[in-house]
């Protein structure tokens, strides 16, 4: 067995005091910035880290404990694909490795955003070499990525080029200039006119 780690979670069965959690977890200003910064209350937050230090007690996560959460939710699919590319998306300071800050604040965007802030958000998702322009060609690795985690038993009539398909439609409709890329101000406009976009590149669907 491991050896336990100096800041090592409470058990899980304790019921811990709102004061008490913040000693255990966090410096207090730690927790009061992420207050701001997101739109979870103190309770949420402390609950959240407990699950987070739970799977990850060195209180980071790396690429591969990421997918290796993240594939106990897509048991039936290949979620490895997917998950490195949201793991990309979380890891804003691009430094290998998602916080507890980055997880909870890309969380916070992603459950409780304004629409533009999801569509920001799912933007750069998509935008996989962040140049901010998506490509016909990172639409496609993306889509792909999520018919091979929904596996076969969500899209059991699926032809290969499904996801192809799905991205011909999309970006005809976004690339509004038709220059062969998506800027962030087409993504906007095409989302936020029609929802059915949205909901067909099930973009808040199997985030989390």
């Amino acid at each position: 067995s491991s050896p336990p780690s100096l800041s090592s979670p409470p058990p899980t069965d304790s019921v811990v005091e709102d004061g008490e959690l913040s000693t255990v977890c966090y410096r207090p200003e730690g927790l009061d910035q992420l207050l701001q910064q997101t739109k979870f209350t103190r309770r949420e937050l402390q609950i959240l880290y407990r699950g987070f230090k739970n799977e990850c007690p060195s209180g980071v996560v790396d690429e591969e404990t990421f997918k290796l959460i993240y594939s106990q939710f897509f048991p039936q699919g290949d979620s490895s694909t997917y998950a490195h590319f949201l793991f990309e998306a979380f890891d804003t300071h691009k430094n290998g490795s998602v916080s507890f800050e980055d997880f909870v604040t890309g969380l916070s965007i992603i459950l409780r955003g304004s629409v533009t802030e999801k569509l920001n958000w799912a933007f750069n998702l998509y935008d996989l070499n962040k140049d901010g322009f998506i490509t016909k060609e990172e639409m496609t690795d993306i889509m792909s990525s999520i018919y091979d985690m929904m596996g076969t038993c969500t899209y059991p009539c699926m032809q290969n080029d499904a996801p192809k398909e799905h991205v011909d439609i999309f970006f005809q409709k976004m690339d509004k200039n038709k220059d062969g890329v998506v800027t962030i101000e087409e993504f906007l406009e095409s989302c936020q006119k029609d929802e059915n976009i949205m909901q067909s590149m099930h973009l808040f669907d199997n985030v989390i």
